[in-house]
């Protein structure tokens, strides 16, 4: 299985799909703030003993780095999960699933405006069409008398989620060079401690942890699977076949995403649904397809 790329890189978005879905079947049992603390603090405990060897090995370009290294944490592990669980308590999956799919379109304009990253004419309508699509799903296909309304708070807690972890991707090109299982447990560590804060806070302020099997294996799955698992999936399909022909698999985020809160949750998929999230997947074809044949062409 390990050899097998693509097995891989498919099973890789499947399970981070399935964060959505536990998220919103975790809603009643424990509070979002907690449930994310509760997340890293399951997941930290897990990956000690196997990254212990590494964390000593490159310790002094680790500490080197804990600012940037901290940020990473504080962005990309607890603020987008925190900010994902509490969009599932006002939105749907299958909303939070679609809304999800603009982050690479969202990375595309960071670059371009931090970075001065050159975007073709294709690339930007990739960009219009996948905001577009964002925009359906989120007013349920009522642009503009949303407009006059307010966007629902879910749609908009994940939106904001989405601008961070476009952010913390974009940094990413200033990731030190330390193994991945390093990076993992370091970057968890610093979530778990922006993570503590925030869970006390809430847990005066009316958070709730309700201990029973459902509420357990919930914890289990997402601290083990979405943190551990698919990330090590991605990490070895992206060594097995270069990170430009990997790409796809974070594409089918949205699609398991929105079948998996069909079947499991029994969500309604409304026509709204199939129009957004076909214009979000077209856009990012737009956008992959040039960034691609300006690769072959350099």
């Amino acid at each position: 299985m390990l050899n097998r790329p693509y097995l891989l890189l498919t099973l890789a978005p499947l399970i981070w799909a399935g964060n959505t879905i536990a998220g919103k079947l975790a809603a009643p049992e424990v509070s979002p703030m907690i449930l994310t603390l509760m997340r890293w603090a399951i997941a930290c405990s897990v990956l000690l003993p196997f990254a212990i060897p590494s964390i000593k090995r490159e310790w002094r370009t680790i500490r080197v780095h804990l600012p940037l290294l901290f940020v990473y944490g504080a962005m990309g592990f607890t603020a987008f999960n925190l900010l994902l669980y509490a969009a599932l308590n006002h939105t749907s999956a299958i909303n939070v699933s679609i809304v999800q799919a603009a982050i690479p379109m969202i990375i595309l304009l960071l670059n371009l405006v931090f970075f001065r990253q050159r975007i073709f004419i294709l690339q930007l309508l990739g960009v219009v069409l996948a905001f577009l699509g964002v925009a359906i799903t989120a007013t349920k296909g009522d642009i503009i008398n949303t407009i006059s309304q307010g966007i629902n708070q879910g749609d908009t807690l994940m939106l904001i989620a989405c601008v961070l972890y476009a952010a913390y991707s974009i940094i990413l090109r200033f990731k030190p060079h330390i193994s991945w299982m390093s990076f993992i447990f370091v970057l968890a560590v610093c979530a778990l401690m922006v993570a503590i804060p925030f869970a006390l806070y809430e847990s005066q302020h009316g958070g709730f942890l309700h201990i029973n099997g459902r509420s357990v294996l919930i914890l289990v799955y997402i601290a083990i699977f979405p943190s551990i698992v698919a990330q090590l999936c991605y990490a070895k399909g992206v060594e097995l076949i270069g990170a430009s022909r990997a790409g796809f698999a974070i594409n089918l985020i949205p699609i398991f995403g929105a079948m998996l809160s069909v079947i499991i949750l029994g969500e309604a998929f409304r026509w709204y649904h199939g129009i957004g999230l076909l214009l979000v997947l077209c856009g990012i074809a737009f956008s992959e397809g040039i960034s691609r044949w300006t690769e072959k062409n350099q």
